[in-house]
């Protein structure tokens, strides 16, 4: 894997998701998480960590020996690897961007999210798995546009690892919307949003936004607007000088 591509992968995952999220998401959840809840003071904003120093706790151990998944699972896992993480499926057709749109589906207090009940929920709500061994939402009959929306792990190094699925646990997952998308942006919410919203019900989670507090209505309407926005700005045409006679 080149060093651009590691770079990209260290912006995208660990400065956008790692660094916001786990940092929340690692420490021991409190009664009534998932509530708005106000900031902490004197904790610092911003760090620079490598991917290697994010959460070196363990996971806790996955589900009792004797609880099994089922064969529709197992099939499903098989058709999962078939994409694979160095799979093409999911890689965006350009490094450049301009904004990001994140979403969280955390588990509630005192629980985790298991990782085959993920891979299961992700092939209910469309996803498919690929590039970079995160879930992505393509464009119908159009993959090559690259991803709608992705989704990642918020723990280390942001992948879900097919191999080691049984024993995965995680706090939480990242729903972000890379901007430009191969839709226009308010569509590509219009899209994630209803996405994250489902999985929500599926795994029994709650969906959060960028700033970690409950999704609720007001916030989604914002958000519609900002990326209205977006979308007549980039709709625009570029101003031009008047001519010279």
């Amino acid at each position: 894997m080149s060093d651009m591509t590691l770079l990209r992968i260290g912006i995208l995952i660990a400065g956008l998701v790692l660094i916001a999220a786990i940092v929340f998401f690692g420490r021991p959840r409190k009664p009534g998480q998932g509530k708005r809840v106000p900031r902490e003071t004197g904790e610092s904003v911003r760090h620079e960590p490598t991917l290697g120093e994010q959460i070196e706790r363990d996971l806790a151990q996955g589900r009792s020996a004797g609880e099994s998944t089922t064969q529709a699972e197992l099939e499903l896992f098989d058709r999962t690897l078939e994409g694979g993480a160095n799979s093409e499926l999911g890689r965006r057709t350009t490094e450049e961007f301009d904004k990001i749109v994140t979403l969280y589906l955390a588990a509630r207090a005192g629980a985790k999210l298991h990782g085959p009940d993920i891979v299961v929920a992700a092939e209910k709500a469309g996803l498919v798995y690929g590039h970079m061994g995160v879930f992505h939402r393509l464009v119908e009959n159009h993959p090559e546009r690259g991803p709608v929306f992705s989704v990642a792990n918020i723990m280390k190094p942001g992948s879900f690892d097919m191999a080691n699925i049984q024993a995965l646990e995680t706090p939480a997952i990242a729903f972000f919307l890379t901007l430009p998308a191969p839709v226009n942006a308010l569509d590509a919410w219009e899209t994630m949003l209803p996405t994250a919203q489902r999985m929500a019900e599926l795994l029994d989670g709650v969906v959060l936004d960028e700033q970690r507090n409950a999704l609720g209505r007001q916030r989604i309407a914002h958000i519609r607007d900002e990326l209205r926005a977006y979308d007549r700005q980039r709709e625009a045409p570029p101003l031009t000088k008047p001519a010279r006679w």
